[in-house]
Parts: C-alpha cells; sequence; structure tokens
C-alpha cells in the first residue's frame, strides 16, 4: 500500500510537470500585450482583442490593463524579467525611452507587413515614432483637446456665428461679457495645461530652444495672458468648480476637453452639442494639442522573430479592423479606417475632414515635454485666475522643470 501511494504521488508530480511544460509552450504562442488603458476605452481594446483572437491566429493576443504601466515598465527593463511581447505607450514617451534604450525598432514587423508605412497613417502619428530615421512604433491613434459647443446657449446668446470659420477667437468670447445669464459661463477649464500649449503653438512659440527646455518665455507670458483675460472677463467657469460637469449641465457655452470625452456627452439626455477647434488669440491660426497612442516594443532579448511575425500580424489587423477605437472617442490613425464612409458618423471625424484639420493635431516630441506639460498642469489655473504671479510663476516652472531633468539625468548616471 505504502508503495502504491508513493508511485500515485510520483504520477501526480509527473503529469503536473507535463500539464506545466504544455503551459509554457501555450505562452510561447501568446502575445503579452500591455496597455494603459483603465476607462471605457480599455473595454473598446478588448473588443478589438476578441475580434482579432476570433480569427485563430498562430499567436493569440492577451491584453493586460495597468495602472501603473510605466513605473511597471521600469520595473522588468531593469530586471529583464517579464517583459510584455507589446506595449501601448503615448507619444511624448518615444525620444526618452529611445535614448534610454528601452524600445527596439519595428525594422523586422514592417518588413514583415509592407502596409504597415507612412503612407497608410496620419502623417504625426507615424512621425512621432521615427527617431533618427528608425522607426520604434506604429500608431493606433491621435487623441485631441477639442472644444465641443452647446449649440441651445449658442443660438441663445445670438454666437452662432462664432463658428463660421471653425476658429472661436478669444476677443470673440469677450464680446459675451455682460450679455450671459448669471450662473452661465462662456467656456470652463478643462484641461487648461492642453490648452496653454496650443496657444503657445498659435502664438509662433515652442517649448525649447536648442535643446533645452524654454518655460520662462516672452511666447509662454503670452499665452498664459491670453487665456486669462476670458478668466478675469469672469467668463471662464469659477475656481475649483468641476466646468466639464457644468458644461454637461447646460451652463457653459464651450468645453475644452478632449476627444474622447465625446461618448460620455453623448449620454448625457437633452445635451445638444457639436464640436470645433480650441480657440485661440489670432483668427489666422489653430492648434488642437494632441498625443498618440503608439504599438511598441520594450527591449527583450527572448522575443522571437516568429513572435515579431505574430505582432505584425496584429498590427496589420487593427490598421484595417480599428472602427471599434473610434467609438471610444478617438482620431484613428489608420487612413483606410477614417477614409471609409462609416467613420463620418463619428463626431471626431471632423478633425481629419480636410488637410487644415489635420495639420491642427499637434504632437509635442520634444524629449522633456513630460516635464513641462507637469509643469503646466501644476501652476496654470492659479496663473490664469491671477491666484500667483505670472512672471514668478514663470521662474518658478522653468525651475522645476530644470530640477526634474537633472534629477532624471543623475538617476541615469549621466
Amino acid at each position: 500500500m505504502k508503495r502504491k501511494t508513493i508511485s500515485l504521488i510520483l504520477l501526480t508530480a509527473i503529469f503536473s510537470a507535463l500539464l506545466s511544460a504544455c503551459g509554457s509552450g501555450s505562452d510561447k504562442n501568446t502575445i503579452v500585450f500591455w496597455t494603459p488603458l483603465t476607462g471605457d476605452d480599455g473595454a473598446y481594446m478588448d473588443q478589438i482583442v476578441k475580434e482579432y483572437n476570433a480569427t485563430n491566429p498562430e499567436f493569440k493576443v492577451k491584453h493586460v490593463i495597468t495602472s501603473d504601466m510605466y513605473t511597471k515598465i521600469s520595473t522588468v527593463i531593469n530586471s529583464g524579467k517579464g517583459v510584455p511581447d507589446l506595449a501601448i505607450i503615448h507619444a511624448d514617451r518615444v525620444p526618452g525611452f529611445v535614448k534610454q534604450g528601452v524600445l527596439e525598432p519595428l525594422t523586422g514587423v514592417l518588413s514583415a507587413q509592407p502596409e504597415l508605412k507612412q503612407d497608410n497613417y496620419l502623417p504625426q502619428a507615424w512621425s512621432t515614432g521615427t527617431i533618427s530615421g528608425t522607426q520604434y512604433t506604429v500608431p493606433l491613434d491621435i487623441h485631441s483637446n477639442v472644444m465641443y459647443y452647446n449649440k441651445d446657449l449658442l443660438k441663445k446668446y445670438n454666437a452662432e456665428s462664432f463658428l463660421d470659420d471653425n476658429i472661436v477667437t478669444i476677443d470673440e468670447m469677450l464680446s459675451l461679457q455682460g450679455k450671459l445669464d448669471e450662473g452661465d459661463y462662456v467656456v470652463n477649464d478643462a484641461l487648461l495645461g492642453w490648452v496653454i500649449l496650443a496657444q503657445v503653438q498659435n502664438l509662433g512659440g515652442d517649448i525649447q530652444q536648442d535643446g533645452k527646455p524654454a518655460v520662462n518665455t516672452e511666447v509662454m507670458k503670452k499665452a498664459f495672458e491670453s487665456v486669462k483675460k476670458i478668466a478675469d472677463a469672469g467668463l471662464m467657469t469659477p475656481f475649483g468648480e468641476d466646468g466639464y460637469l457644468m458644461f454637461q449641465g447646460g451652463h457653459v457655452l464651450f468645453s475644452t476637453d478632449g476627444t474622447w470625452s465625446s461618448t460620455a456627452h453623448a449620454k448625457v439626455e437633452g445635451l445638444n452639442f457639436g464640436v470645433t477647434n480650441i480657440y485661440s488669440p489670432t483668427p489666422d491660426k489653430f492648434t488642437n494639442r494632441a498625443s498618440s497612442h503608439l504599438f511598441a516594443m520594450l527591449t527583450n532579448e527572448k522575443r522571437t522573430d516568429e513572435k515579431e511575425q505574430g505582432i505584425g500580424a496584429f498590427l496589420e489587423f487593427i490598421r484595417q479592423n480599428s472602427m471599434e477605437w473610434a467609438k471610444a472617442g478617438q482620431i484613428v490613425a489608420s487612413k483606410q479606417v477614417i477614409e471609409s464612409p462609416e467613420y463620418k458618423n463619428y463626431i471626431q471625424s471632423f478633425f481629419t475632414s480636410d488637410e487644415k484639420e489635420i495639420e491642427s493635431l499637434y504632437i509635442y516630441t520634444y524629449e522633456h515635454y513630460p516635464y513641462i506639460a507637469e509643469a503646466v498642469d501644476t501652476y496654470c489655473a492659479d496663473i490664469v485666475r491671477g491666484n500667483v504671479d505670472l512672471d514668478e510663476t514663470l521662474a518658478t516652472m522653468q525651475k522645476f522643470v530644470e530640477d526634474k531633468i537633472a534629477e532624471n539625468n543623475k538617476a541615469a548616471g549621466q
């Protein structure tokens, strides 16, 4: 009886090992795909992956949503363990990641899939992944700061003509001073930092000079001053109030939030809205500050050539079949999708309706942009509301960015 028990234990152990080996084998045929899509957009990506896996590809895709993805990327790259086969990263991460050796070129993937090429994507979405002539990413979308408008309020305040040229100017907004009912406002402060950076472009400026961060500049000062005029006139939603919800409640003419918000606005009963470009200090130029979700391969020596070909097949499927992503309110990067009649049913198709609109989608690719965006986001509300001195705060922001860069260089041993 004792011998039988030992034999049974041994057989169980062998059987378990065989099952484990089979599990490892199946993992080799799975593309582990990380994304930071923690909102509703994660469900849309789940659906795309489900549809792809239903085609019975050689390498199926496993979508893993990670809220602290960039922290985890740093961890797995440093350890060399648990590196995903594919990831979605934001455009502003590409220059730094390439410099740090975090990304692998997509040379093999692109050579296996000839339609994964620049001509088949929105130009700025593709070019964000091009560093020194090497392609490190394939784009999924452009997600942009845009301006929604309340059609009923525009009519009520005789402001429909603001939209005649699709450029709402700050002077046009100021013309409504003293004409609004109590509790109504011209514009909210949604994504205010993005709006400020759009004005920098509208005014002919930039956020870097000769590779150095340029925050404490005359053009940044003018950008803040132009937006501050709206708040000073009492036309911006009150400081500390949720201007996004106030727009949905029917008390704000314009809301400067994101393309992705269209799905939420559409669910609000009675909200009669449209979309246009972010307001500008000049009628001659408009900019919609944007970013892009990009497919990228993190550095991983264990990734096989066969799996790279599987990744290429998945990306080619998405190039042809990402209409589902339009449902998430995103500007799809694939020209095959955005040029199809069905795409015109989505409100964000406005931003690919002509070349001027496409050109307005401005993606910052400066290496230290993330630090500049953090500084602008941290201080912009107080500057625009007049809670702090503009000149002093710009100097503080410049130092904030320079300190972040120095800290990062020290950590990298540079």
